[in-house]
């Protein structure tokens, strides 16, 4: 069995997600900076929430839940699985450009559906005209996402997980040229999501004719392994889409208050930067391992990834995690408030931080137990799990909201998560010992907890100590860097006393990678 360096492919989704994840926050910071909550930015967050939600059933979900494993087995056991890729591309194609077509049609009502709160004043006119622009992203999207499910089951991570960057390099291009020209800059924004699309799908096209596995367009064809694929990729689509939906549910219910879509998006782009960097690595290279580790019978080989890939997981999120609770307000003051958004906007946005910041370790958690179901090809269980925890989500994102308002959205979010890593964690016990830690794991775990609180509790004596050079214009970004600092050291230091981790394991993964 050709092996796919697991650590080594953690490192690189994570580099190329990273680099993502800042330029996206450079695209939000312009983005808040120039037209700032209100409006226009919540009729885009709307807007842009359409093809981005479908993307997660389509693309992600179906395909990376369906289409990787059944994709890395065929490879391992050399069952042409290049005429099983040619036969998915096709079948997917035909599907999300139906989705395409509907869309154009029905867009005022998809908007009424995830925005109702919009009927009746300009947000709604603005986001179905933003709608029809920026929707067909998704068929670009979509066809990329099965080129990278077929990089990744290859062990080739570099070119797909680089894709998005070009997203925000063009995203960011286009609000710097609109403000710098003195056109409309949403307008700059929305024309060049549709052309990101076609520059990502053209990199992961042209990678993976580079693999030696080439797919042209050609008539779908409804054969016993597509028929196969969907019945598993449709319960999978809802599993792997749960937090989109919930997302949608939550801004249907945020839409009900001015700027609260812009606040809960903000907050939702800050808590995204650890879950891309660490949650859709460790989903990307770990489901295309354990698929082919099971189908090689190698029972001890997925025990030690799935271990491994749980170690990095909480390395990241639970410092991540004591940080979104212990210090929002540094963060998104630096981040965002400049420009159009507020001291006001700053304080909204540190609470919806802090809320999504204990549902963090929820969110990474899944990513890490789901591949344990879809690698075998099981996605009838998660998504019974995810009707459920969307059921939570709903009844208290609408219960709550006449008790705490506008938050309600964000304390349903994380409540939803935790109840979902519930269920897949009781799920996987009947798997055996393949799905479950192995003793360096539960060694380690309370380890790196220990770690995180002591990083928590340097936070506390720093901010106490120099929380005030945040109040003290144009030294508040030397301030949170000497925070983060800071906290990186105090975290490394005593993970590496408490024996959490030993810093030689980065150097070597690096080197590796």
């Amino acid at each position: 069995m050709k092996q796919i360096r697991l650590f080594s492919g953690l490192f690189t989704v994570g580099f190329w997600t990273l680099a993502s994840r800042i330029l996206g926050f450079l695209r939000e910071i312009l983005l808040t900076a120039y037209i700032g909550p209100g409006p226009v930015m919540d009729a885009f967050v709307a807007a842009f929430r359409l093809p981005n939600m479908f993307r997660r059933f389509f693309a992600e979900g179906a395909f990376n839940a369906a289409f990787v494993p059944m994709f890395s087995k065929r490879l391992e056991g050399g069952e042409d699985a290049q005429g099983f890729a040619q036969d998915a591309f096709n079948l997917l194609a035909a599907a999300v450009l139906a989705l395409v077509g509907l869309a154009m049609v029905f867009m005022p009502g998809l908007v009424w559906l995830t925005a109702e709160g919009f009927y009746g004043d300009e947000r709604f006119d603005l986001a179905v005209d933003y709608g029809y622009v920026v929707f067909p992203y998704i068929l670009f999207m979509s066809l990329a996402a099965l080129f990278s499910g077929v990089l990744n089951a290859t062990g080739r991570f570099a070119a797909a997980a680089a894709a998005p960057v070009l997203l925000n390099i063009f995203a960011c291009t286009a609000l710097i040229v609109g403000a710098a020209t003195g056109g409309e800059v949403i307008r700059w924004l929305i024309a060049v999501i549709p052309l990101a699309g076609v520059a990502q799908l053209a990199l992961v096209w042209v990678a993976t004719e580079r693999a030696g596995i080439r797919i042209r367009f050609g008539r779908p064809k409804l054969s016993p392994e597509m028929r196969n694929m969907v019945r598993i990729a449709v319960p999978a689509a809802l599993a792997m889409g749960v937090t989109q939906v919930n997302l949608v549910v939550g801004q249907l219910v945020a839409s009900k208050t001015e700027k609260a879509i812009s606040w809960l998006f903000a907050a939702d782009r800050l808590y995204q930067l650890p879950l891309g960097v660490v949650g859709i690595a460790v989903g990307i290279v770990l489901l295309p391992d354990l698929s082919r580790r099971l189908r090689a019978g190698d029972g001890d080989g997925a025990r030690n990834a799935f271990s491994r890939a749980g170690e990095f997981t909480l390395l990241l999120t639970i410092p991540a995690t004591v940080a979104f609770v212990l210090i929002p307000v540094p963060l998104v003051s630096v981040l965002f408030e400049r420009g159009q958004f507020t001291p006001e906007d700053t304080a909204t946005t540190a609470l919806a931080v802090a809320v999504y910041g204990i549902g963090l370790p929820a969110f990474m958690l899944q990513k890490l137990l789901q591949p344990l179901f879809f690698a075998r090809e099981d996605t009838r269980a998660p998504f019974r799990y995810a009707v459920v925890a969307m059921i939570i989500n709903a009844v208290l994102a609408f219960g709550l909201y006449p008790i705490v308002g506008w938050i309600a959205p964000a304390i349903a979010a994380s409540a939803a998560g935790w109840g979902m890593v519930a269920l897949l964690a009781l799920g996987a016990r009947r798997m055996g010992d393949e799905a479950r830690f192995d003793d360096r794991f539960k060694r380690r775990a309370p380890r790196i907890l220990a770690a995180s609180i002591g990083m928590g509790v340097v936070l506390i004596a720093a901010m106490q100590l120099f929380g005030w050079t945040f109040e003290v214009p144009g030294w508040r970004y030397l301030a949170l860097l000497g925070l983060i600092v800071v906290a990186a050291v105090s975290y490394f230091l005593l993970g590496h006393l408490l024996g959490a981790f030993r810093l030689s394991e980065f150097r070597s993964a690096l080197r590796r990678s």
